[in-house]
């Protein structure tokens, strides 16, 4: 007889709640009923295929509910359909889930872009568009102000500058 804590322990390893599962797992339980009417595949991948501009979608949910498992059924679902998926998780290689900011994330889905291309097609667009961020960024920091010899008006406008300069960066 197995005693309950190797019960546990291999009922947790067969079902890692951390783990989201592939799409297809045959250990996929399709949770509609208690969720919801919503169905990712109808309404987000319908949306994102039918829409004849950039669309954004916020998926949100409880830890543990299900939604990389879901996100991962939808990335198959439009790469089905001849869509480019780029999936990763938040808690991977540069993302720090507990203090991401926003170009935190623009630059991991570049880096994880930049990586898939590698396989597929020529990355060189990107890198080239990179390069001319990189250039326009290394030029602001190297241009010497002195804000102490301005006016208040001045250093503000000089700030307003700064802070264009960085948007049209990112």
């Amino acid at each position: 007889m197995v005693n309950s804590t190797d019960l546990l322990a291999n009922l947790y390893n067969a079902f890692n709640p951390f783990e989201p599962l592939p799409a297809g797992d045959p250990k996929y339980v399709d949770c509609q009923d208690v969720r919801g009417d919503a169905d990712i595949l109808q309404e987000l991948g319908n949306r994102m295929q039918l829409a004849n501009t950039n669309t954004c979608q916020l998926y949100s949910g409880h830890r543990g509910a299900g939604k990389s498992t879901e996100l991962l059924r939808l990335k198959k679902y439009l790469e089905n359909r001849k869509f480019y998926v780029v999936y990763f998780a938040a808690d991977e290689e540069d993302i720090d889930s507990e203090d991401a900011q926003y170009t935190d994330i623009l630059l991991a889905c570049t880096r994880r872009l930049l990586k898939d291309l590698k396989g597929i097609a020529s990355p060189r667009p990107i890198l080239d568009w990179l390069k001319d961020r990189w250039v326009d960024l290394k030029d602001l920091a190297l241009t010497p102000i002195e804000f102490e010899k301005m006016a208040v008006e001045v250093q503000l406008a000089q700030f307003a500058k700064l802070t264009r300069k960085f948007k049209s960066c990112s």
